[in-house]
């Protein structure tokens, strides 16, 4: 398949933010209430997806939206700590230059995903759709592929987290799976992305 635009998650995916997230869900569970990250489960937790986790943390769903904008803004004092995988500046000059059309859809705010990136890199992206709810990146996703104007069978989502798998068989793209983030790879080949990115530099032959 000739690919023509392609989006990324930016959270393990495109950048190595569990670190940060992890000392952040903390901060979270100790002003909400919910029951703060378990180490020793944190392996098991990679094979979940994002309702499961939110099960087992007693997150109540009604504090989703107040929860996720702390952590977008504690997430935005830690910046420093938070930098690309290796490998991925190079992956994305090399997308660009072949000609493809680069979109990031997150969860993250567009301000944390553009500092992270730089002015340089950021400048190769087409679209930003930040800010996403939970499970609200359908509407992202709709609204880059309408501004593209590009087919559904030409268009990727790459992630790391069974949602995002999920969401790109709700809208109707392919899926690809990178093996460095969130979830376990094997939880996320369980869901049958059309490819599997083990190394990074392995993403430089999507177009």
């Amino acid at each position: 398949m000739n690919r023509k635009l392609i989006m990324f998650d930016f959270d393990g995916t495109l950048a190595d933010t569990l670190p940060v997230f992890v000392n952040v869900f903390d901060q979270a569970a100790d002003k909400y209430g919910f029951r703060r990250l378990d180490r020793s489960r944190q392996q098991e937790l990679r094979n979940l997806d994002a309702r499961q986790v939110m099960a087992i943390h007693e997150i109540p769903w009604w504090k989703v939206p107040a929860i996720a904008t702390f952590m977008r803004s504690a997430m935005g004092r830690s910046l420093a700590d938070i930098h690309l995988f290796d490998g991925m500046a190079d992956v994305l000059r090399a997308l660009k230059a072949q000609g493809l059309m680069l979109a990031i859809v997150s969860s993250n705010s567009r301000s944390n995903v553009v500092a992270v990136l730089g002015p340089e890199l950021a400048a190769l992206f087409t679209r930003f759709e930040c800010g996403a709810s939970l499970f609200g990146k359908l509407p992202k996703i709709r609204k880059v592929l309408a501004a593209a104007g590009v087919a559904r069978e030409q268009t990727m989502l790459i992630g790391d987290e069974i949602r995002d798998a999920r969401v790109s068989a709700e809208a109707g793209i392919d899926f690809g799976a990178v093996a460095w983030g969130f979830n376990h790879v094997e939880a996320l080949i369980a869901e049958q992305p059309a490819q599997v990115f083990r190394q990074v530099a392995e993403l430089a032959r999507l177009g």
